[in-house]
Order: structure tokens, then C-alpha cells, then sequence
């Protein structure tokens, strides 16, 4: 028989949750769905942003590892990031918050130091990224990196890490390499500082990416979903 608007509702009609535009989750999808509505654009183009806010960087080129992310970014669809940032304003690490995220140079600085940690790299090309950012008050900028990771789940925030470190203190100078600068040597620092040759080889962390795309990467496995800047 066919449904009647008359009838008495079903238990797990019952149940369901009016939308929340202001629950946490829904405002940090804003923020995604801001971001994502930017176009594309080369890198070159970063030393024109001003303001803090999110980021998101895309690869387009033939490293081997990576053919699944760069078949999804061809011909300028950009579907898959590779890795998902923030650039907070000065003192927010401390605690502040100045609503003044328009100001400053956060996301120009943030996206300058990726670039030359790729052009480290012996086996990037910076040519082949691109990045798409968005200028975002200071107090959603968490919030919406979140979002962007655990929607896109990119493979240098949840696989590799290492990417968006910076030189390490004098205290840890004895660390280990992290996974990405054993999979692209050529960071100045780690070879200056005689950082250890890394917890995985570079046929362990092929495997492990391998895994990742196939679903197979135990929970324990992945990295954090955020991860502090050394």
C-alpha cells in the first residue's frame, strides 16, 4: 500500500535530528565548500595572498607513488589534494585570537615554505602543484583543516609524513627523518643535521601507500588528522 502523509510516523522517523546550520561539523563544511568553489592556481601565484585561513596543494605530475592523486587532478579538475593546511596569524599559536585574518601574511609565507620544500626535493618539480586557498576568520581556521582532511583524507597528511616541517631546534636534531624526506631526499636541513635514515624504507612506504589507496591501512597505521609544525 502506498504511503499517506495521514499515517502515524515510523520509530525511526521518530528519530532523526533537525539540521544544525551552526553545529560544528555543518560550519566546517562551509568553510570546505569555500575553499573548494576557488579555482586552482600555480604556485607562483602565492606571493600574491594576504590574510591567514586554509589551504589545500594538488599534484598533477608522473611520481610514481602518486599516478591515483594526479589522475584525479588532470585536465584542471583538481578532485584530490595531496595535502591540506592552515596559516593562523601571529600570536594565534599562543592563544590569541585578533579576528584579523585579512591582515598579515600567513597564507603567502606558509605556502612560500612548501614551495621550497618541494623544490628541494631531487624528484618533485614544483611546476607539477598547485594550491587553492581561502582567507578565513582566525577562530574557524582549525575547523575547516579538519573538515578538508577527514573529506579528502590526503595522502601527506594521513600516509607521509613530514611535509610541513620546518627545521628542526637543537634538542631534536637526533630525530629520525620523516617518511617524506626518505621518499624525496634533498631537504637541506635533514642532511645538515645528520637526521637518522627514518623508521621505513622507501619500498615500505611505497607498500604503505599502496595499502592506503586500497583500503587496506590498519587504523593505527595513519597519521593524525592534523599534525604540529616542527
Amino acid at each position: 500500500m502506498a504511503f499517506s502523509f495521514g499515517e502515524k510516523p515510523r520509530e525511526v522517523d521518530l528519530m532523526l535530528e533537525p539540521y544544525n546550520p551552526l553545529a560544528k561539523v555543518n560550519l566546517g563544511e562551509s568553510v570546505a565548500n569555500a575553499l573548494l568553489r576557488e579555482p586552482a592556481k600555480p604556485f607562483g601565484d602565492a606571493r600574491y595572498l594576504v590574510g591567514a585561513g586554509v589551504y589545500a596543494i594538488y599534484y598533477v605530475g608522473s611520481f610514481s607513488a602518486y599516478e591515483n592523486i594526479s589522475t584525479k587532478n588532470q585536465e584542471h579538475r583538481f578532485e584530490q589534494p595531496i595535502y591540506v593546511g592552515k596559516a593562523v596569524p601571529k600570536g594565534a599559536r599562543k592563544g590569541g585570537l585578533g579576528f584579523n585574518a585579512g591582515a598579515g601574511k600567513a597564507l603567502r609565507d606558509r605556502l612560500g615554505q612548501h614551495a621550497a620544500t618541494i623544490e628541494s626535493a631531487t624528484n618533485l618539480n614544483l611546476d607539477d602543484f598547485y594550491f587553492r586557498a581561502i582567507v578565513v576568520d582566525d577562530i574557524w581556521i582549525p575547523l575547516g583543516e579538519n573538515v578538508l582532511i577527514e573529506k579528502f583524507q590526503p595522502l601527506w597528511n594521513r600516509v607521509i609524513d613530514g611535509f610541513g616541517n620546518k627545521t628542526p631546534g637543537a634538542g631534536r636534531a637526533m630525530q629520525q627523518r620523516s617518511s617524506w624526506d626518505v621518499l624525496h631526499p634533498g631537504r637541506s636541513f635533514v642532511e645538515k643535521l645528520g637526521l637518522g635514515q627514518g623508521a621505513l624504507t622507501v619500498n615500505q612506504i611505497f607498500q604503505m601507500v599502496n595499502d592506503f589507496y586500497a583500503g587496506k591501512l590498519a587504523e593505527e597505521q595513519k597519521l593524525p588528522g592534523t599534525q604540529e609544525d616542527l
